[in-house]
C-alpha cells in the first residue's frame, strides 16, 4: 500500500542562502521537508526531473517562494516527488 499526498513546500529559506547556491539549496529544502512529512530518510527520496526544472527555470539566483508537490511512498520505503497532475 503505498501513501500519497500533496505538499507545499516553503522555500523562503532560500533567500538567506548566497545567490550563486540558491537552487541547490531548493533542492535540498524539497528534500528534507518532504522527508520529514512522509516519515523517511532523504538517501530515500527521488525527485522527478520537472520538479528540478521548475526550480531552476528562473536561474540559479531565483528560484520560486514556494512550490506544491505531490509525493508517493512506495511499499519499499521509497519517496517519488513530482508535480501535481492537474484536474481539469
Amino acid at each position: 500500500m503505498s501513501d500519497e499526498r500533496i505538499i507545499t513546500v516553503p522555500l523562503r529559506i532560500t533567500r538567506i542562502t548566497p545567490r550563486t547556491k540558491r537552487a541547490n539549496r531548493a533542492i535540498s529544502e524539497i528534500r528534507s521537508h518532504v522527508a520529514q512529512h512522509m516519515k523517511a530518510e532523504q538517501s530515500q527520496i527521488w525527485i522527478d526531473t520537472a520538479v528540478n526544472e521548475v526550480i531552476w527555470e528562473r536561474g540559479i539566483q531565483k528560484p520560486p517562494r514556494k512550490i506544491t508537490v505531490r509525493a508517493i511512498k512506495l511499499d519499499d520505503g521509497l519517496v517519488e516527488v513530482s508535480l501535481p497532475v492537474e484536474q481539469e
